[in-house]
């Protein structure tokens, strides 16, 4: 495989159409973990979608036809970027309400008094949902994060497990502390006990290859408007697991499991319009290896591809980090740039001058920021941190730049 690890920025910010848009002319957009630029094989193929086959799709023919055979495409295609077998990744309109579903379709496979482990470290779309199970009868017991770092200790959740414990959900990398957690070695503790993991990966997903067959994990979820796509959610489900789930969709579809985690129909343009995710991930891959072979929509070519992208990201988190070390703030998550320990949204709280104020600046300098608890109110209280004000986040992907952050770095300078 070729060792290339210097991204082509130009190419890559070539693909996305927010970079050419007179109106953005000037902006730097770092609140991608609340949401990416979109490149244009995904434009191209949502709108195409809604000009050519915005009819019922799966007919025999024209544009039903192709309605189908689009929307096939966009679900192989997502099924590929978590390494998944056919049939175990299903698409709905948010991580948030998939997961909602997902744990009333496991809640029959558990008795009263089964014991169901969450962290306060996460999105409370991956939490609360499981912890609602407690009005149910089931335990729910916390997993709780260091007060002073945020991040979790393996050790802890050792401590948590006993042969009651049905299941356990756990964030692949918080959207504050940002710092990657050994799924792996989880999912091996919880199976011993004849438990399940259930992973959020929504922070994770746009900086790193999600391999479902080598985390183990029995349910992973992310969204694709974090990872360059439409608004929809993306929910793996292991096979033998899926089989046992109790149907959450109309009852005539109960016999199939690919429609157990689907309440309602799907949004076909947007289900259709996934694939282009891959299609960039084809074309950055071809730009920077065009002597491999790896075969188009690949694993092998996605992995690869996210390797490239989180090797830039460690040339723009890095300094910034730097920075943010000498002016004494108080950093969320771990102080490494290295992008196989942590994501490079960076959540800190300033000294001296509030976290909104902080974010006006920067608006004020074309520099797109956000403050708050982003939906991580639990970890904003475990670690004592004003709720109201919460703390700043600058959130970098791929397709930003050095420049970019040296311009963030100067703006933060002025007012930190």
């Amino acid at each position: 495989m070729n060792s290339l690890k210097s991204i082509d920025i130009e190419f890559v910010r070539a693909q996305f159409p927010a970079f050419s848009e007179p109106s953005l002319d000037g902006w730097i957009h770092f609140e991608n973990a609340g949401g990416s630029y979109v490149p244009s094989q995904v434009v191209d193929l949502l709108t195409g979608f809604y000009r050519r086959s915005k009819v019922q799709p799966y007919g025999p023919g024209g544009p039903a036809l192709a309605a189908g055979d689009a929307m096939d495409r966009g679900m192989a295609a997502i099924t590929a970027t978590l390494n998944a077998p056919a049939g175990s990744v299903q698409l709905g309109p948010s991580t948030t309400q998939n997961t909602y579903v997902a744990a009333r379709a496991l809640r029959p496979l558990m008795e009263e008094g089964d014991r169901v482990v969450v962290t306060n470290q996460d999105h409370e779309a991956n939490i609360g949902s499981w912890r609602r199970l407690g009005e149910t009868g089931v335990e729910i017991v916390e997993w709780q994060v260091d007060p002073i770092t945020g991040l979790l200790d393996i050790a802890d959740l050792a401590e948590l497990l006993n042969d009651r414990t049905r299941l356990v959900c756990v964030t692949h990398a918080s959207n504050l502390a940002a710092t990657v957690n050994p799924v792996r070695e989880i999912a091996d503790m919880v199976h011993a006990v004849g438990g399940l993991v259930a992973v959020d990966g929504v922070s994770y997903a746009p900086h790193g290859a999600i391999d479902v067959e080598a985390l183990d994990c029995d349910l992973y979820f992310y969204s694709t408007y974090k990872t360059w796509g439409p608004h929809q959610g993306a929910v793996y489900c292991r096979p033998e697991i899926l089989d046992r789930l109790a149907n959450q969709g109309h009852y005539f579809n109960a016999k199939y499991p690919t429609k157990r985690l689907s309440p309602a129909g799907p949004d076909h343009a947007q289900v259709a319009a996934v694939a282009g995710i891959v299609d960039y991930y084809d074309a950055v891959y071809e730009h920077h290896f065009p002597l491999d072979s790896a075969a188009a929509g690949s694993f092998e070519r996605i992995s690869t591809v996210l390797d490239l992208f989180g090797h830039h990201e460690e040339v723009l988190m890095g300094p910034l980090l730097d920075f943010l070390g000498e002016k004494g703030v108080r950093l969320v998550g771990s102080s490494s740039a290295d992008h196989t320990v942590r994501a490079p949204t960076i959540a800190f709280v300033p000294q001296g001058v509030a976290p909104s104020a902080v974010v006006d600046h920067m608006a004020q300098r074309s520099i797109g920021i956000g403050h708050g608890d982003f939906y991580a109110a639990r970890l904003i209280d475990a670690m004592g941190i004003d709720p109201i004000e919460g703390v700043v986040r600058v959130s970098m992907v791929h397709y930003n730049t050095r420049e970019e952050v040296d311009l963030a770095i100067s703006a933060l300078d002025e007012v930190i």
